[in-house]
């Protein structure tokens, strides 16, 4: 027996380099629809080995580039769309005197606490996500073809990374994380050697990086680097 609906017909349009779809009457958003035309990049490593050096080079040779840790402060903000649910599973402790929420005091609540940390982590990363969708469908529209970077902390450990079409691990050797990390964060080297041992071992990240930058030697040598993996990267956007 035939079907009695109407047959719905599919047309196509261009836009500012997004692909928007037209059912019957209804257009579709093209707010995700940026696969085809962005590169996405996503790009981390460990703690002070340099990443958002490497971020910024990149975006001074032509890449768009995110950082995600922002996007985390916003959606802990007051206004943010995860404050309510952090507020409601960490308590009033977490909150300074204007209630918004103390980084410091949130990470003292989750440090060396695996089940609280990811706890808050399945709070903060949807919502993170969101924002970071919203701007990738931006940046299509402003430069179809272009490369979009993402850097971030934990791309791997939250398996962030699977959404990225390649990804850069910024590394270096442990004794120089300790040490720009103390003048960096003003942190002794016990805090630093903690907070290296609940993080995964860079040996472990680099198996899931497509380029790696080490960043132990100096800058120049972390900008020739830098470039090298940018010109490949503009190979794969380009084929």
């Amino acid at each position: 027996m035939a079907s009695s609906c109407p047959e719905v017909k599919e047309q196509t349009t261009r836009h500012c380099g997004l692909e928007h779809k037209t059912l019957g009457n209804r257009t579709v958003a093209p707010s995700l629809r940026y696969d085809w035309i962005v590169l996405k990049v996503g790009l981390t490593g460990g703690l002070a080995c340099g990443k958002s050096f490497v971020g910024e080079t990149l975006a001074t040779m032509g890449c768009h580039l995110l950082e995600a840790d922002q996007l985390g402060h916003r959606v802990l903000h007051s206004d943010g769309a995860a404050y309510a649910a952090v507020v409601r599973e960490f308590g009033p402790a977490v909150l300074d005197g204007a209630r918004e929420i103390d980084r410091r005091a949130l990470a003292a609540e989750v440090f060396g606490k695996p089940d609280r940390l990811a706890l808050l982590n399945s709070l903060v990363h949807p919502p993170v996500v969101r924002l970071e969708e919203e701007w990738l469908a931006r940046v299509a529209a402003e430069e179809a073809h272009g490369i979009a970077v993402v850097e971030a902390a934990i791309l791997i450990e939250t398996g962030s990374y699977k959404r990225f079409d390649k990804l850069i691990v910024v590394i270096c050797d442990v004794e120089q994380q300790v040490e720009r990390s103390m003048k960096r964060d003003g942190t002794s080297r016990q805090d630093v050697l903690a907070r290296l041992s609940r993080q995964m071992p860079l040996a472990e990240k680099r198996k899931f990086a497509d380029f790696i930058i080490d960043t132990s030697g100096t800058k120049d040598e972390t900008v020739r680097q830098t470039r090298a993996v940018y010109e490949a990267l503009r190979r794969i956007e380009q084929a």
